[in-house]
């Protein structure tokens, strides 16, 4: 169907309306009307007649409405152009097939699909458009999400999870091996069950045996019907393929499962500790970054906590500038087992000390720092580890790790220490101060002590009540008389006007069980008794008879005591003097009231010390650049990494040289006087060649490969020896300083330093290899040997001559030149050396030694020449001789074959040249070149060992402070490490009053 559509101007309709009368065939069943109408939109339709012969175009107007089938073309001949529209005019065909009816229904469906893409546009751009607006919307309320990307590092991966689950699977597959009873196990056990309790019932003598008889069949009891055994054999029996009655765990299992565990252990405790390691590390390197930028972590801390830390700056500051430690500090003293310890835990609320009965517990000044927290915990102040107070697994390991420490502390041949152990207690209710417990004072010393514990431990005690404001808290012993007390006369002699001493009567509850005077504990608590001055008095019970008894407990029997007390009834005690909780406070205001009071006296006199040392060090180190101990170790570690990677710059050609020539150096003498010495006296070359294969085969089997480690381990450490020492020409006056410190630590390194085991028997291997080769493929290895053995005869003819001189004296010309003169020994030695030389003039070749009757005649000749001598010394005398001319005939016949290569090479018979000397020191040199080659391969492995036993060392010598300063000492040093305490404590102290000052307003 040709169709043509457009719009028509009214001469178009004229000239249709002409034709149209001549139209007559008009198809039937067409429901079309036909009008001329001007001016209107038409469709031309032009129709080809079969029937007409003179092909005949017959025209047709059709004026269609806009519906069926044509609606959607007279729609889109709207859309056309007019110029196109002139084309239209040319009369075409159309061809209309189907019903109008028909066209209608295709119509209204391509329409309907039309309106339905028109749907589907809308619904893409709203939900595009919506897309979009949710994707802004969501970014706008993003910042409100909290970040969640730290879990990421909590979250096992894929992988970890993977491997966890597999000890599962085993366990399922493990469970499913398990067999239970049959059906009927149990009621077939009751037999003998029944007869386990006759037995009982009976009572009989042997019932113990009769009771093991009766359990043993019961477990071995096997089924009657299957025959197997019981199930308790089986559920034994999943651990291992055993048959064994008990159905335990077979031998080489447990040890099997033993040996795993022990590996696990060792695995993860290696881990602990490299983790450990990494940690100090990092720490130090921190500290040494913040002292060069001078920027510092705040932390937040309490008032008490932060006079903790100074406290403990100043526990280790020894300054010569008269600048003390004058901070307060209650000082727990009194005499051994009176209650101090007791006392302290009483304040603190928690049994944190080792306790004992009827012995010395407390061995080392332990600082405690109290302060109130909403947990009951407590931490040692250089471990991060807390301890649960209201635990008893962790107040035990904490006891357990006080007393750990105190026996840590104290020395060899010593019973008390002087280092202090801090600690912290933290808890509900507790009073804010710093005490510290001191070893009680003894009257006699036994025998496991130190010969000066008695007064070692006055002088601790002594050494911190002296600090005019230490708060003194002197502990009396309530159930005993007052008179037997040893702490008294050295409190008086301290603090004789008792401003700052508290005494504390312990055991009141003793006491008046004892029917103890209740006027001796009245004058006792008023100062009436003593000398003895005081600030207060106070009487507390510390405990109830019982060591395991708790705190809590005590606080609550002290609490009910007092209520019920005769003395407190009696007048001889007052209810402000009772109890640990008053006696808290009033130590607690005195403290805190003393640190108010002199904590800027003491901020200014470490200003002034420090101004003191920073002018000492102007004046006397002016170009010196100011390092402390840790930073010059730190420097010193440094160089000595630096000088150990240095090692792998030295090229493998210098490595071989080294190894070549330290190695024949060591064997040199052993292959002349053991191996060529005794073969060069063979009659043949047959012989010749025997002696020495016997020989070299020996050694390369034995003591070659020894010594050639041993070669290898002097090489390497003289290698770094040698970088050490080179750094030496351009350093500062600080490497001298810690010029000791790298000493030790390479001597240190080579005490711990072995070679590696396995390269024995490779280079023993490769020596027999290579020893046993005795053909010379070409000249160049030829010439070579033959300087080889040249070089090795010279510089054992000068070693010998040397010797011989010195044995001899001085020459003619050495006599006139250096003033000297011959011995009667060397003139001995001078006459036996030349008789012993004619002895070579009768023939060319002698034995190595001489035989009875030379000796003899030799020594007859010197004696009718007046000269005495014994045949031990012409024997020595001969040894030299011998090998001076023995060397000079080997070096001529060196020199001989130095062309004999050809000869050699031929295997000429007639030539008279004996070369076989030349082979041996080929395989020689062939042995230290191959040597040589394999020590160059294994030194890489060694200088990485050698790497890790260096950082080893460092590691040990930095956690030994002692060894630091034995090592990293002189005047420069002091002054720096007194410097940098100094501007801690000031830093500190300044922290502190700033802290106290915002806590006053």
């Amino acid at each position: 169907m040709n169709v043509l559509s457009g719009s028509f101007g009214p001469y178009c309709s004229l000239c249709i309306r002409g034709a149209s009368g001549s139209v007559r065939n008009v198809v039937k069943g067409r429901n079309i009307v036909a009008k001329v109408q001007p001016s209107s939109r038409s469709i031309v339709s032009s129709t080809r007649s079969n029937n007409n012969s003179n092909g005949t175009n017959k025209i047709l107007l059709l004026t269609i409405k806009p519906q069926g089938c044509l609606k959607n073309i007279y729609s889109r001949s709207l859309k056309i152009e007019r110029p196109l529209a002139r084309t239209l005019l040319v009369p075409q065909v159309v061809i209309c097939s189907q019903h109008a009816r028909q066209m209608g229904i295709l119509s209204r469906t391509v329409g309907s699909v039309g309106r339905f893409l028109r749907i589907r546009y809308l619904v893409l751009t709203g939900a595009v458009s919506g897309g979009v607006a949710a994707n802004q919307t969501y970014h706008s309320w993003k910042q409100y999400i909290p970040d969640i990307e730290w879990m990421r590092d909590f979250i096992p991966e894929q992988s970890t999870l993977d491997r966890m689950a597999i000890p599962f699977i085993r366990a399922r597959e493990l469970v499913d091996k398990i067999q239970l009873p049959e059906k009927g196990w149990l009621s077939r056990k009751f037999p003998a069950m029944k007869e386990f309790s006759q037995m009982l019932e009976r009572k009989s003598d042997s019932g113990n045996q009769a009771m093991l008889d009766v359990i043993g069949n019961a477990y071995q009891f096997k089924d009657t019907e299957t025959g197997s055994n019981s199930a308790l054999p089986k559920i034994g029996n999943i651990f291992g393929k055993s048959d064994n009655k008990s159905g335990s765990l077979p031998d080489n299992s447990r040890e099997n499962v033993n040996d795993e565990i022990l590996e696990m252990q060792t695995k993860y405790q290696k881990e602990v500790d490299r983790l450990e390691k990494e940690n100090r590390d990092l720490r130090k390197q921190l500290e040494i970054m913040q002292r060069k930028t001078g920027k510092k972590r705040k932390m937040n801390l309490s008032l008490i906590d932060m006079y903790s830390e100074i406290l403990d700056v100043l526990s280790g500051f020894d300054s010569s500038y008269n600048t003390q430690d004058h901070l307060p500090r209650v000082v727990v003293v009194g005499d051994q087992s009176a209650g101090k310890t007791s006392v302290l835990e009483m304040v603190a609320r928690a049994r944190i000390f080792p306790r004992g009965s009827g012995e010395m517990m407390t061995r080392a000044p332990v600082k405690v720092t109290l302060s109130e927290g909403p947990y009951h915990v407590a931490q040692f102040k250089d471990s991060p580890k807390e301890y649960d107070l209201k635990k008893d697994s962790d107040t035990a390991e904490l006891r357990r790790e006080v007393e750990r420490r105190m026996k840590k502390s104290v020395r060899d041949g010593q019973t008390v220490s002087n280092e202090c152990i801090s600690m912290t207690v933290k808890g509900p209710g507790i009073q804010r101060m710093v005490l510290v417990d001191l070893p009680g004072i003894i009257s006699t010393e036994t025998t496991a002590m130190a010969t000066n514990t008695k007064e070692g431990i006055k002088k601790l005690v002594k050494s911190y009540m002296e600090n005019p404001n230490a708060i003194i808290l002197c502990i009396q012993d309530g159930s005993i008389d007052a008179e037997r007390s040893n702490v008294t006369d050295i409190v008086n002699q301290i603090d004789p006007t008792g401003k700052r001493t508290y005494v504390v009567l312990t055991k009141i509850d003793l006491a008046e069980s004892n029917n103890y005077n209740p006027s001796r504990i009245k004058k006792l608590l008023e100062g009436d008794l003593f000398q003895m001055k005081a600030l207060g008095y106070f009487a507390v019970v510390t405990g109830k008879g019982n060591s395991n008894d708790s705190i809590e407990s005590i606080r609550e029997y002290e609490d009910e005591y007092f209520k019920k007390s005769q003395f407190l009834k009696q007048g001889a005690l007052k209810v402000t003097q009772t109890g640990t909780t008053n006696l808290s406070n009033a130590v607690s205001t005195l403290f805190w009231k003393m640190v108010k009071d002199n904590i800027e006296q003491q901020a200014d006199a470490f200003k002034a010390t420090r101004y003191n040392l920073e002018t000492e060090w102007k004046n006397t180190y002016p170009r010196l650049r100011e390092l402390d101990r840790d930073e010059l170790f730190e420097r010193a570690k440094g160089e000595i990494l630096d000088e150990v990677i240095s090692l792998g710059a030295v090229s493998p050609k210098d490595w071989e040289q080294l190894f070549h020539k330290k190695l024949w150096e060591k064997t040199a003498t052993h292959v002349f006087e053991n191996v060529y010495l005794p073969a060069a006296n063979a009659d043949s070359v047959g012989e010749f060649n025997t002696i020495v294969d016997i020989k070299l085969s020996e050694w390369a089997n034995n003591a070659l490969p020894k010594k050639s480690v041993e070669v290898g381990w002097d090489v390497l450490h003289q290698e770094f020896a040698r970088l050490a020492e080179s750094d030496k020409k351009n350093t500062s006056e600080h490497d001298e300083v810690f010029r000791r410190l790298k000493l030790d630590v390479v001597n240190s390194c080579k005490s711990s330093h072995r070679w590696e085991e396995k390269a024995l028997e490779s280079l023993r291997v490769m020596q027999r290899n290579a020893l046993a080769d005795r053909l010379v493929h070409e000249k160049k290895q030829w010439d070579s040997s033959v300087q080889f053995m040249e070089e090795t005869l010279k510089e054992q003819y000068d070693k010998n001559k040397r010797r011989l001189n010195e044995l001899t004296g001085p020459g003619v010309w050495e006599q006139y030149r250096h003033w000297s003169h011959r011995t009667s020994d060397h003139k001995n030695r001078l006459a036996v050396k030349h008789e012993l030389e004619r002895l070579f003039k009768p023939q060319n070749k002698h034995r190595p030694s001489l035989s009875q009757d030379e000796l003899t005649a030799v020594r007859q000749t010197l004696q009718s020449k007046g000269t005495e001598v014994d045949i031990e010394f012409i024997k020595q005398t001969w040894y030299h001789v011998y090998r001076d001319w023995f060397i000079q005939k080997s070096i001529q016949q060196c020199n001989d074959c130095r062309k004999g290569f050809y000869l050699y090479q031929n295997d000429v018979p007639s030539s008279g040249m004996n070369c076989h000397e030349i082979v041996l020191f080929y395989r020689l040199q062939r042995m230290l070149g191959v040597t040589s080659n394999a020590l160059r391969q294994q030194v890489k492995d060694e200088a990485r060992r050698l790497d890790r036993i260096i950082k080893d060392v460092l590691d040990d010598f930095s956690e030994d402070r002692d060894k630091l300063k034995t090592l990293i000492t002189g005047r420069p040093v002091e002054l720096a490490e007194e410097l940098k305490k100094v501007r801690q404590i000031q830093e500190k102290l300044e922290e502190f009053i700033e802290a106290l000052n915002r806590d006053k307003q």
